[in-house]
């Protein structure tokens, strides 16, 4: 699979040509990379290394025999399908000799060679089909495959073609998501959005739009030729780098949040529904929040407003009448979380055993972290490697195997704040079983050291202690909110470690916190159909331990909660 050298030499080479063909649209250099890479990356990752001209290189991208009709519907299907056409034979001498050729370089097509009648239906880096013979020969008789430009004006009219398909053609830009729906739209023709990225071609269990959103993320991380930095960095090993906070697109006058006893609600729709108050909610905001206006309108007593809280983009209608002018203020703040976590001052604490004695998932749970021989961590580079560790850690917890007695249910006590600190341990990420009190804060921010002392100078953390400490500590630590259980899934599905966590509205009920996972072929998220996440798909201890599972759509909406956030970590 390419790397991040060979997405480099890719940019060096082409990155020029793209800009200047991709201008007036949307499109961008990381998607066209994304698909070189998906389409013919474990080609040229190779050639490009040997002592080869570039339109050498260029004419070996074919791939993708034939010689059958086995699960193809397009022509050609067979040889003497092909050889019956005007021109045909000629086209499958040149077809054959292009599979004889990249054989051998690519050892995976040797085999393939032993068969005399096996040829190549893909063409280019971009791989032009060959059903397109019978209506563009030249491209393929006059082996036009092996000239970058031509291919890219394949490319970018399919990809013209598939935003006007998704109804994408007037957008300025792309989300990565939207980028690889089109890239899907480019394989199979189409995009369901009810299921996410598993869909296009199959290989070895990854559906092309998972692969091809890993190449863009992957790309994102390279620099062009011609630009200081790469829009993101890459990743250390063990992490998943997340994608900048979302920037305040509204230009409207500023407001400031101002309520007094509980949060704002922001809705989707500017009104409220008298038999479910919290239907349309998407989130809740503090007072003292800025928020800058959409439009000068008022509908219904609502205000459409856009604003970001710890670093989550929202956008929605909230009630006027919460909202004061803020006229002073020149924009709305966005926090974006540390890169490492703090070595001094307020630092991450645990409660260690001295003695050798052992935490293990057999036994009740208290107030010390894990400490097996045999538990799994999260050290991958690539989102297939973080993915399969994640799942890893999943199995090797579970949550509802009654011999874990750590989590099992028990005197009216549940432990999804254990269980989730669990997970973010051996993934390698900061959340507390135990937490500083607030004389030991204090301590520490004079510059003191502090012994972690229990029911001293340290707590346990259960679900609303867990809501507090994200708000106030989470980002020196690494995580940020995101806005929409769509952006958690799609972030976690890349490896990366998300949460939701709500906390009730009195302090003796337990809150609720549970571990967004990465999606597998067996357990997905639920989707509407407009292809939203409603139902993220979650791991958890609590009244019903599972290892993969759904709760009910916005859950963490309910009216027993006075808020809820959703974070990510990379």
């Amino acid at each position: 699979m390419p790397n991040a050298t060979d997405v480099r030499w890719f940019k060096q080479q082409f990155a020029s040509k793209i800009d200047a063909a991709i201008r007036g649209t949307p499109l961008s250099v990381d998607l066209i990379a994304a698909i070189a890479c998906q389409e013919t990356g474990y080609i040229w990752q190779v050639t490009r290394k040997k002592a080869l001209g570039l339109a050498q290189i260029l004419e070996l991208c074919v791939g993708d025999t034939l010689d059958s009709d086995r699960g193809r519907s397009a022509f050609p299907k067979t040889k003497a399908d092909l050889v019956a056409r005007q021109n045909g034979q000629a086209m499958f001498e040149i077809a054959r000799r292009a599979l004889e050729d990249m054989s051998q370089h690519i050892a995976g097509y040797r085999g393939a060679v032993g068969h005399p009648d096996k040829f190549c239906h893909g063409y280019g880096i971009f791989q032009y089909d060959l059903q397109f013979f019978l209506d563009d020969p030249d491209f393929f008789l006059g082996k036009r495959y092996a000239d970058f430009d031509a291919c890219l004006a394949k490319c970018l009219n399919e990809l013209k073609r598939g935003l006007r398909k998704l109804g994408l053609e007037n957008n300025q830009t792309l989300s990565d998501f939207q980028m690889a729906a089109l890239g899907i739209v480019y394989n199979a023709g189409r995009f369901d959005p009810q299921r996410g990225l598993k869909q296009g071609h199959q290989d070895d269990g990854k559906y092309y739009g998972e692969a091809i959103f890993d190449f863009i993320r992957l790309s994102k991380t390279v620099a062009a030729p011609d630009d200081d930095s790469a829009s993101m960095p890459e990743p250390e090993p063990g992490t998943s780098t997340l994608p900048p906070p979302t920037p305040i697109s509204a230009t409207g006058a500023f407001y400031e949040v101002d309520v007094r006893d509980q949060p704002l609600r922001l809705r989707r729709e500017p009104a409220i529904d008298p038999d479910d108050p919290s239907a349309n909610v998407i989130t809740r905001l503090p007072d003292g929040l800025i928020a800058r206006a959409v439009n000068d309108q008022v509908v219904n007593g609502f205000r459409e407003v856009e604003t970001s809280l710890a670093g989550a983009h929202y956008r929605g209608f909230a009630s006027a009448q919460f909202l004061k002018p803020a006229p002073d203020v020149a924009d709305v703040p966005i926090v974006t979380p540390a890169a490492t976590p703090p070595d001094a001052g307020i630092i991450a604490v645990y409660l260690k055993n001295n003695d050798g004695t052992i935490t293990r998932r057999f036994e009740r749970a208290g107030a010390y972290s894990l400490n097996e021989a045999s538990q799994p961590g999260r050290t991958g580079t690539t989102p297939d490697d973080l993915r399969r560790e994640l799942a890893a850690i999943i199995e090797w917890l579970a949550a509802d195997d009654p011999a874990h007695l750590r989590y099992a249910k028990h005197d009216g006590l549940t432990f999804c704040n254990i269980y989730a600190h669990d997970y973010c341990y051996l993934a390698d990420v900061y959340l507390p079983r135990v937490w500083w009190t607030p004389g030991a804060i204090e301590a520490l921010t004079r510059g003191e050291k502090i012994r972690p002392r229990y029911n001293a100078t340290i707590e346990e953390a259960r679900a609303n202690d867990l809501f507090r400490w994200l708000r106030d500590f989470g980002p020196r630590f690494g995580w940020r909110q995101t806005g929409t259980a769509s952006k958690l899934q799609l972030e976690v599905n890349q490896g990366a470690i998300g949460l939701i966590v709500a906390r009730r509205k009195e302090d003796g009920p337990p809150g609720h916190i549970v571990v967004v996972v990465p999606e597998t072929e067996e357990n997905r998220a639920q989707r509407n159909d407009i292809g939203e996440v409603i139902a993220p798909l979650s791991s958890q201890a609590g009244s019903i331990n599972f290892r993969y599972g759904l709760g009910r759509p916005g859950w963490w909406n309910s009216e027993r909660f006075a808020e809820s956030a959703m974070w990510l970590h990379g």
